[in-house]
């Protein structure tokens, strides 16, 4: 079995004084998705932009196809298009000009960018403001900018906040064909469904710590037809808030 391309080794931060990721370990293969679910300040979005060199770790290791930030930081970058939960846009460029402007600093031209936004479905909007772009088109602006250069590894933080139904199976689509190529997908939710459809490896975080890690077979081996939600029930102690409210008198 081949080396996991992303690599992460007891990994710690904290902010501070406070401990936000306790001593996370976590790999993940070429091909291979996996989905990060929490609730708000499980460390979900501090993991990830520790992995893709925005945030530096306080201890631990972490590597991306064999590389280090500190020991390579250029390469180490090239490797991973990031997507983060929000963005403040320069509000008078044009979707076009922003995915150029993106494209230009990957040593990519406009046609990439044009088709970048084609495979999100913004090639119709492309010469509009992106001020003018609702919360899903900024959603799938960010998105495209990630595919770009078709990384090695792609990280998502929360990628699907804010897109209608039919922009998130087109999404799962896009995901779908990452893997396919062999890109590594790292990706964090608070929508058990997305994850369960979309991902080959579930990793629940609690106040920076795993809680929980599996594939679906394990998880069918442990809770049957229960699911992911009884896996996040269990892990959140929602499973024995509700047996203590129904024993209640």
């Amino acid at each position: 079995m081949s080396e996991p391309f992303l690599q992460i080794q007891k990994v710690h931060k904290v902010i501070r004084d406070h401990p936000i990721i306790r001593g996370v370990s976590l790999d993940a293969r070429r091909g291979e998705v996996v989905a990060l679910c929490g609730g708000n300040g499980a460390g979900k979005s501090t993991l990830i932009k520790m992995v893709a060199g925005i945030l530096q770790p306080t201890g631990g290791s972490m590597t991306v196809g064999g590389l280090t930030w500190k020991g390579d930081r250029r390469r180490y970058v090239s490797q991973i298009g990031y997507m983060p939960d929000d963005y403040r846009f320069t509000g008078s460029f044009t979707a076009l000009e922003t995915l150029t402007y993106w494209a230009r600093l990957k040593g990519l031209g406009r046609d990439r960018a044009a088709e970048a936004l084609a495979e999100v479905g913004l090639d119709q909007t492309g010469r509009k403001p992106v001020s003018s772009f609702s919360k899903g088109m900024r959603q799938r602006l960010l998105l495209a900018q990630a595919l770009l250069a078709r990384p090695p590894l792609l990280l998502m933080d929360e990628p699907t906040n804010g897109l209608d139904p039919y922009w998130m199976d087109s999404f799962m689509a896009l995901v779908r064909q990452a893997a396919a190529r062999g890109q590594t997908v790292l990706f964090s939710t608070h929508q058990i469904p997305i994850a369960e459809a979309l991902a080959d490896r579930i990793v629940f975080l609690r106040s920076g710590e795993i809680a929980f890690e599996g594939a679906k077979e394990d998880m069918a081996a442990k809770y049957g037809q229960g699911g992911w939600q009884a896996v996040y029930a269990e892990v959140f102690g929602l499973k024995a808030q509700r047996e203590r409210q129904q024993a209640a008198p």
